[in-house]
């Protein structure tokens, strides 16, 4: 039974079209997830839905007495009343809600806000989104719309929140990035693309299937349509004439064919990576400390990174993983330990604030600031074309920041910080407000990245599609190591915990010794059984990739022999020789690595 309607809704902004007579209908069990590229109308379509914006044309009908929760993207409270007023003031509707104040606490602190009588003004953007959330699905409601409800959670937190909403007796519409969470919380999928709504039955592993039907499809119908036309244009040119009713029906069918509207290629944030060198000297950090206000994040940490290391950093929201971050590029002091970096190095960060945009600059010019060409595997690229790659118009190039969406915002963040050909990439958060079609192309692009790769991230999917080791916030300030990504890290603890808890019960006074000289330190690791997706991905290419170079260096060695009275160009191809032997030497030494390991596991 449909409890509400979209009928026939539209939109626009800026003269662009976001949303083009979409019209559906959610029953009480539905569960659905909005997908689409950043700028779409994702959140114009739920904002509208919640009542929060009107249409130009186009209206919502709801069903009597059908009561609606909303999560805007950027909620906003009144200054005027303590935090925990706002959220009871919007789940009672200024009811009498005195008796009810410790079950809003409790959940509050369920999503890590342990001060319900402060003033909003002082919460952090991503704390204003949690207590928002925190009001939206305590409202009873029988529809709930939630825009974005996993950015600003931690592992825990988005746990909590998966089962809260599988076993929710009510429909659901919701814009998230997190894969894996819609997987497990949606059985529909909606997306919006170029203004249009297609809705699939399922949840978003097979939407990926369901849409790439419908794209053939549609290209099926085009080549049938295009082929039909041209038959018709050679009719029409041989001197047709509407003397009878099937002639006209026949000019009117050429001139429905000449009028259609032809799908549209799939437009594609578009990324290439070109090898930076880096010296034997990366990153090293020896027996680092931080505290704030009597607060230990981590103490003793001490790590030298490799010059491929994919290192995922996760934790809890506020135990002190953007500080690392910070202590790692400088911007933030160590109390104890010390932070070197290698003189080859070149850090990309890409922080959770976009803090180095300016609203009021042009896109174009944003850009500009960082590099007017920047080198790529295609060759030189201008910061114009870089900006049609991450899916930036002409128009939308020459218009100010401000006029962007949080999601396009956040894209045109990563575009200056890939603009800058970093060897080292740091990324805090960076699923946060991206779509998922721009994550995937940054994954395919940091699969190929020849350099370092840290991020802060709580994006379960994107770990295990990234990196290779992890590294885990304790509660005493010490980090635990795990090999592979997020879900290995889950069986790693969960069998350390197992084994710790058998310790503890034969010989309690040993566990507890061994506890005392472990802290500060981060843990070994689990032993490995198998190569991680990456090591696999890498495992698989990496004779071909060999014999690559060493096909370009045959190619080199003969021209260095055509370039000898040429001093110039013979500098330049025997340094381009010479980065080439090195890279063929560090992937040789990687193979054997590799190998070795392979060898090991197949012997156990």
């Amino acid at each position: 039974m449909n409890i509400l309607n979209i009928e026939n809704v539209s939109k626009s902004y800026m003269s662009r079209p976001v949303l083009k007579n979409v019209s559906v209908g959610i029953a009480d069990t539905d569960k659905i997830g909005v997908v689409g590229t950043n700028g779409t109308g994702k959140s114009t379509l739920l904002s509208i839905v919640a009542g929060a914006v009107e249409p130009d044309s186009g209206q919502i009908v709801a069903g009597n007495g059908i009561r609606i929760s909303y999560l805007p993207q950027n909620p906003v409270f009144d200054i005027n009343k303590t935090l925990l007023e706002n959220i009871a003031d919007k789940i009672y509707a200024g009811g009498d809600y005195w008796d009810k104040l410790g079950e809003i606490k409790a959940t509050l602190a369920k999503f890590g806000i342990d001060d319900p009588e402060c003033n909003p003004s002082v919460l952090s953007g991503g704390q204003k989104k949690r207590a928002a959330l925190v009001a939206a699905i305590m409202t009873p409601s029988d529809f709930l719309i939630l825009d974005e409800p996993t950015n600003h959670l931690d592992s825990d937190m988005i746990e909590w929140l998966e089962d809260f909403l599988q076993h929710f007796r009510g429909a659901l519409l919701m814009i998230t990035h997190d894969r894996y969470f819609l997987d497990e919380v949606t059985n529909q999928i909606l997306e919006i693309d170029k203004g249009n709504a297609y809705r699939y039955e399922s949840n978003y592993s097979g939407f990926l299937e369901l849409k790439q039907q419908r794209l053939d499809y549609e290209q099926a119908a085009e080549r049938k349509a295009a082929s039909l036309y041209k038959k018709d244009l050679a009719w029409m040119l041989r001197g047709a004439r509407a003397r009878s009713t099937k002639q006209k029906a026949h000019i009117q069918r050429f001139e429905a064919l000449r009028d259609r509207q032809r799908p549209e290629e799939e437009r594609q944030v578009e990324l290439s990576s070109l090898p930076t060198r880096m010296g034997n000297k990366t990153i090293i950090i020896e027996g680092i400390s931080k505290s704030y206000d009597g607060k230990n994040l981590f103490k003793d940490f001490s790590y030298t990174f490799n010059k491929l290391d994919r290192i995922g950093i996760i934790g809890p929201n506020g135990c002190g993983k953007s500080t690392l971050l910070k202590c790692i590029i400088g911007a933030v002091s160590v109390d104890t330990g010390s932070v070197e970096i290698g003189q080859t190095i070149k850090i990309g960060y890409f922080g959770q604030e976009n803090e180095a945009l300016d609203e009021n600059k042009r896109v174009i010019d944003y850009i500009k600031d960082t590099a007017e060409f920047i080198q790529t595997a295609e060759g030189l690229v201008s910061a114009s074309v870089m900006c049609e790659r991450f899916l930036f118009t002409p128009e939308m190039q020459y218009a100010p920041i401000s006029k962007l969406s949080g999601g396009e915002k956040r894209r045109l963040y990563l575009l200056r910080v890939l603009m800058e050909q970093p060897n080292v990439i740091i990324l805090d958060e960076p699923t946060n407000d991206l779509d998922i079609q721009t994550l995937r192309v940054l994954e395919d692009y940091l699969d190929g990245f020849a350099g370092i790769i840290i991020t802060v991230s709580h994006d379960r999917y994107f770990l295990d599609r990234i990196v290779t080791r992890i590294f885990a916030f304790e509660a005493d300030g010490s980090l635990y190591q795990s090999e592979g990504g997020y879900s290995d890290y889950i069986v790693h603890k969960k069998e350390a915990e197992s084994t710790e808890t058998v310790t503890s019960s034969a010989d309690n006074k040993s566990s507890q010794s061994e506890e005392k000289t472990s802290k500060g330190k981060y843990r070994a690791p689990r032993e490995k059984t198998k190569l991680s997706y990456n090591e696999q991905k890498e495992y698989d290419n990496i004779e071909a990739e060999i014999e690559k170079l060493e096909k370009r260096v045959s190619e080199l060695e003969d021209d260095i022999v055509e370039a000898a009275t040429d001093y110039p160009r013979l500098l330049k191809l025997s340094q381009e020789k010479d980065e080439l032997e090195a890279e063929i030497e560090r992937k040789m030494d990687r193979y054997v690595e590799l190998q070795e390991l392979v060898d090991s596991f197949n012997k156990n």
